[in-house]
């Protein structure tokens, strides 16, 4: 049994791929520079990377957040799968032993929420040295058929019930900015309704909800389970590398005022 704490990382499909594109554009730079970051990582390790151009652009053209169109589903769950892979091969080529693992194959949802998820296989990876690479993806719904799933939504199920310490989330941004630009250090219940109209939708192709997206479903993890999370920016050389190592960036959202 491995008793090293679990760490989950998402990387953002913003950071990876551009996003302002209809087609799957990777940023191959950025996918081979994250995963030598990733390399160094000494913790049991998740990771759940977006979708970006390789899934939004799709989801949005088959108008799969209003309607289940099988055709739609499988156009944007093959496109993912194209970005997952292309990211298992840049961190296996650092030296992480990367596993592809799919939604679409493990997850049931809801009315658009996650109703179930089969975690067996992802735990014994953990335990045997792997990293599992998850994704946002097209998933089957018990009442819709299918749904957009977000990995955003994803990365707080995966946190509760694995027992995650760290929950890193590496977007394009310094964290959560204010209205002069500045990292607003820290996202509690206390403060929220404060800082609210300073958070936005993505400027970007996206149809899971964009910054404000996040940190909802991050606040209601902290209140549920007491995790805190970091939203930093991942295009910044050094800074997964820094988070992974214990280093606290960007904005927390935690449940009560950091105090630090």
């Amino acid at each position: 049994m491995n008793n090293k704490s679990i760490t989950i990382l998402k990387i953002g499909g913003s950071v990876i791929t551009d996003k302002s594109t209809d087609e799957g554009s990777a940023r191959m730079e950025d996918i081979m520079r994250i995963s030598g970051e990733i390399a160094g990582a000494d913790s049991r390790l998740v990771i759940v990377h977006g979708a970006g151009s390789f899934g939004h652009p799709q989801a949005k053209r088959y108008g799969l957040t209003a309607k289940f169109d099988p055709l739609g589903s499988i156009v944007t769950h093959v496109s993912v799968k194209e970005l997952n892979r292309m990211v298992t091969d840049a961190l296996n080529s650092a030296g992480v032993k990367a596993v592809g693992v799919h939604p679409m194959n493990c997850i049931v949802c809801d009315n658009g929420r996650i109703k179930e998820m089969f975690l067996d296989h992802i735990r014994i990876m953990l335990d045997n040295g792997f990293v599992p690479v998850l994704h946002g993806d097209v998933v089957m719904d018990a009442s819709l058929g299918t749904c957009v799933l977000s990995g955003d939504r994803i990365v707080p199920y995966l946190a509760a019930a694995l027992g995650a310490e760290r929950i890193g989330i590496g977007s394009a941004e310094n964290g959560v900015l204010d209205d002069s630009g500045n990292t607003i250090k820290s996202i509690n219940p206390s403060n929220f309704k404060e800082v609210r109209h300073f958070i936005g939708g993505s400027a970007k192709t996206d149809v899971t909800g964009g910054m404000l997206g996040k940190v909802l479903e991050l606040l209601e993890l902290s209140e549920t389970s007491g995790i805190t999370s970091y939203i930093f920016n991942a295009g910044n050389e050094g800074n997964i590398a820094g988070f992974l190592k214990g280093k606290n960036i960007g904005t927390a959202i935690s449940k009560a005022e950091d105090k630090g």
